[in-house]
């Protein structure tokens, strides 16, 4: 599929049209600050020292994550094909005076021109949004120099998650918009892993996300069976 295909029109409308709501503690994008420790944690659990390291965080959105990272001393680049979550996200990073490079391109694209040039790759919660997400892993695993780290977070394709990423959180609590996901684009772990193992990437850890809207208690623990994070190294 060539890089200009693999966006979806559709995801991308849904999140401009809720964008200025990025950085809102309280508003549509609350679960992802809450979770965003964890997944900071992780990365560095594995990464280790982030300081003067470049990470490209790919479908960063309005930056929440991208920012963190810079925040620890990373060189950090942010793309997305999303116009207004980038505005946001250039705009929060002036104002927190945290320097990221954010750019609209695909992560096709950008492979294409940087090949090997980033120490650490993340690609959170994207890969369920896109019409080939095998493309993106492939692109992911070209831009990251070999021993580095590619980070993968998504949904796992379970009764499970259906009934509390939709169901719980889009009807019933409203804690993401409703039509926010499609379960029929959610990724199994065991195809997340072939498509990275096809890609010179070996899975080395694999952790679940657990958030409970109702005590908002967040932790990683070890079933995958709803939000999951993958850390897989370029051979």
């Amino acid at each position: 599929m060539s890089n200009q295909q693999n966006v979806n029109q559709e995801e991308i409308a849904k999140f401009e049209k809720v964008a200025s709501q990025w950085w809102e503690l309280d508003g549509d994008f609350k679960p992802l600050h809450q979770i965003n420790p964890l997944r900071r944690q992780f990365i560095i659990q594995h990464a280790q020292n982030i300081y003067g390291k470049t990470i490209i965080d790919v479908g960063c959105g309005g930056g929440i994550l991208a920012e963190s990272l810079a925040k620890l001393g990373a060189q950090v680049t942010g793309i997305d094909m999303g116009e207004e979550p980038l505005n946001v996200a250039k705009l929060h990073a002036l104002e927190a005076n945290v320097k990221v490079n954010y750019e609209k391109i695909t992560a096709e694209e950008k492979a294409e021109h940087h090949p090997e040039f980033f120490d650490v790759v993340t690609c959170m919660e994207m890969l369920e949004h896109v019409p080939d997400p095998a493309s993106i892993i492939q692109a992911c695993s070209k831009m990251v120099k070999p021993g580095g780290y590619v980070f993968f977070s998504t949904l796992n394709k379970t009764i499970k998650s259906y009934l509390l990423a939709i169901v719980a959180a889009e009807k019933v609590f409203k804690l993401v918009p409703d039509g926010t996901h499609d379960h029929a684009h959610f990724i199994r772990p065991s195809q997340l892993i072939s498509w990275a193992e096809a890609n010179d990437l070996k899975c080395i850890d694999a952790a679940g996300i657990h958030y409970n809207p109702l005590t908002e208690n967040h932790k990683l623990i070890e079933s995958l069976d709803v939000n999951y994070i993958l850390c897989c190294q370029k051979v």
